[in-house]
């Protein structure tokens, strides 16, 4: 899996605070009774909400591996104009094309 630069390079510096911090993201996860494909498709709006490139990429593809199509992804994308606006909407397009793309 793809991994920014960046992240690695927290990964290093910063080992401890990544580990309870991804082991806070599995606790949040198992909470509740969504399921796993539910889950990727939620934060996929949540990233688009917050206009983050590498949320929205990362997102797509754990929602794909989840077993999402990309109509299903598309779809959740749409669903963000009316909440997030045009320009954010379109900016999730091309970042969730450019995973289509790399498939």
């Amino acid at each position: 899996m793809y991994l920014p630069k960046i992240y690695e390079n927290f990964s290093g510096k910063f080992p401890e605070v990544l580990k309870d911090f991804k082991k806070l993201g599995q606790t949040c996860r198992e909470a509740g009774p969504l399921d796993q494909k539910s889950q990727d498709l939620i934060k996929l709006g949540i990233a688009m909400g917050a206009n983050s490139r590498g949320s929205v990429m990362s997102s797509t593809r754990k929602a794909l591996e989840a077993g999402a199509t990309a109509e299903e992804i598309s779809h959740a994308v749409l669903l963000s104009l009316t909440t997030t606006g045009f320009p954010n909407m379109i900016a999730a397009m091309g970042w969730v094309d450019e995973v289509f793309n790399k498939k």
